[in-house]
């Protein structure tokens, strides 16, 4: 019987999920936003070999200059090509928001379905530790414990890890609730599947569509927070090039005439945070059947 529930719960979620990628595929805001972010990610890894420059060289003979055809976005103020230092900025932020947000999602998800499926005292402890968490502003905790440990992109990687945890405990939680009363889960049961198969086998594939669309939030948010951490001083450790401390040294030449400066990190930062969020939008409208089928319609 369990291998029967098993064998046709599979076959449902290849169809839906064949069904997904016909509607994204047929979404303009995907192509066009997952072709930004396809662009992100090569300009990221292939940054060494597709940059003009070194990112840490200085010419101090060509500090302060403008857009050319030599230096596409213009130098800073040590003469550094800012063109390449935006590629290498996105490898450094697009590492940490990766990591961090795949390890918090792997952690969280794992301890709400645990909170939600066994509930009882486990479940009370784990909501308690998480709503002590969420008593805090995320930026603010995520300030204070860099403080702590010092600046350094695994620094940057744990504390971003250790705040969005929380996101995804309350999500996952949330949704094994939900299912662990539904008749498939409880035919499971009732054959004898153990609790760690019924978890992981059966309701963490049905809870994993507000999980994704969490993760890309929060893909932009940690790109975000470590810019603002790099900004402050306690992100990654200059000279290595950052978005975030890039603006900060941008900060003196913003009344001086040097607008290019300040202006090229900033966009970077922009476009991939709406990149993210964008796509987030575009994914919860492709996993909720309702909108699919009013697609379809018209």
């Amino acid at each position: 019987m369990s291998h029967i529930l098993t064998k046709y719960s599979v076959k449902k979620r290849h169809a839906e999920i064949i069904e997904i990628i016909k509607y994204l595929l047929e979404t303009r805001s995907f192509l066009v936003f997952g072709s930004i972010l396809s662009l992100l990610i090569i300009v990221a890894i292939f940054a060494p070999l597709i940059s003009p420059y070194d990112p840490l060289g200085q010419n101090l003979s060509e500090r302060l200059n403008p857009p050319s055809l030599k230096h596409l976005m213009g130098t800073d103020q040590f003469g550094r090509d800012i063109l390449t230092r935006v590629m290498y900025g996105a490898r450094a932020s697009l590492t940490v928001a990766i990591s961090s947000i795949t390890l918090a999602a792997l952690f969280g998800v794992f301890l709400g379905i645990i909170a939600g499926y066994i509930g009882g005292k486990l479940d009370t402890v784990i909501s308690r530790i998480i709503d002590i968490m969420f008593a805090f502003p995320a930026v603010v905790l995520a300030i204070a414990v860099m403080a702590a440990l010092g600046p350094g992109i695994v620094n940057v990687i744990l504390v971003i890890v250790f705040v969005s945890i929380p996101q995804f405990v309350r999500i996952s939680r949330a949704s094994a609730i939900a299912e662990k009363e539904k008749p498939y889960v409880l035919a499971a049961r009732s054959v004898g599947v153990s609790p760690l198969r019924i978890m992981f086998r059966h309701i963490l594939p049905n809870t994993l569509s507000p999980t994704i669309v969490q993760f890309t939030v929060l893909m932009a948010w940690a790109i975000l927070t470590e810019a603002a951490l790099s900004f402050i001083g306690v992100g990654i450790r200059p000279p290595e090039p950052s978005w975030g401390f890039m603006l900060n040294e941008a900060r003196n030449y913003i009344l001086t005439g040097e607008w290019w400066i300040i202006l090229f990190p900033g966009l970077a930062i922009t476009i991939s945070a709406f990149t993210f969020n964008f796509l987030g939008d575009t994914l919860r409208d492709a996993l909720d059947p309702k909108i699919r089928r009013r697609a379809r319609v018209y």
